[in-house]
């Protein structure tokens, strides 16, 4: 608690220096594809989220087996508060890519691997919130949760991964690559790299904030019990 409140004051004045000056310099001060025209600025926003949206679900992950197998409390608390943030960076994901495909596939959806496991691990996020405010117990609830996200991360691994997996899906590859073939044009890539960044540290200020809250929520509830 002492430590992420000496960070948070840092870390949200580095996520407003970092996100702002990215969507700004991203939408306002890049060419339009020559494809797909301005539509292809979503992707500062559909990248970041999506990439958020498996990452955060990774992190539910090592969490949730720590609690598994360690017990720790604050463990579970941070997958706790980590799912909303997720739930929300999924559906942006899911928003974004459904405006940003509709003009190149002439759909708003399909049902392509990557974006079915994609919804799929939505689904497993809604219901991941939904169990934990179900139980009344915090250790069964953070037990029952725990074993639901290590069975969503499937899900997970697969909106990853797909596109490697199923080569004749429509939903491209990866926007950033090591490759410099393959990751888009560095008028588009340097201001995604900084939204990106941005929306992480957006994603670990929620998350400080989330895990402080359901610490102090955890010790009220604790000298309620005692009270009683």
């Amino acid at each position: 608690m002492r430590l992420t409140g000496r960070l948070l004051p840092w870390l949200t004045a580095l996520t407003v220096l970092t996100l702002v000056p990215a969507l700004i310099w991203g939408f306002f001060f890049t060419p339009d594809d020559a494809r797909q025209g301005a539509t292809v600025k979503i992707i500062y926003v559909h990248v970041p989220t999506a990439f958020l949206a498996i990452n955060i679900y990774f992190m539910m992950f090592v969490t949730s087996l720590i609690w598994l197998i360690r017990r720790h409390h604050v463990s579970a608390l941070a997958a706790k508060a980590a799912a909303p943030v997720g739930a929300v960076m999924t559906l942006i994901a899911l928003i974004t890519g459904a405006v940003w495909g509709q003009p190149m596939w002439g759909t708003w959806w399909v049902w392509d691997p990557r974006l079915t496991s994609f919804l799929i691990m939505f689904i497993f996020y809604i219901g991941y919130i939904a169990l934990w405010a179900a139980v009344d117990e915090s250790d069964k609830a953070a037990d029952l949760t725990s074993i639901l996200c290590l069975i969503g991360s499937v899900f997970a691994i697969l909106s990853r991964y797909a596109v490697n997996f199923w080569s004749q899906g429509l939903h491209q590859g990866a926007s950033l690559s090591m490759d410099s073939e393959e990751h888009v044009s560095d008028v588009f890539w340097q201001p995604l790299v900084l939204a990106i960044v941005g929306f992480f540290l957006l994603f670990v200020v929620l998350l400080f904030i989330r895990t402080r809250t359901e610490i102090r929520l955890r010790r009220i509830k604790a000298l309620q019990a005692r009270e009683a």
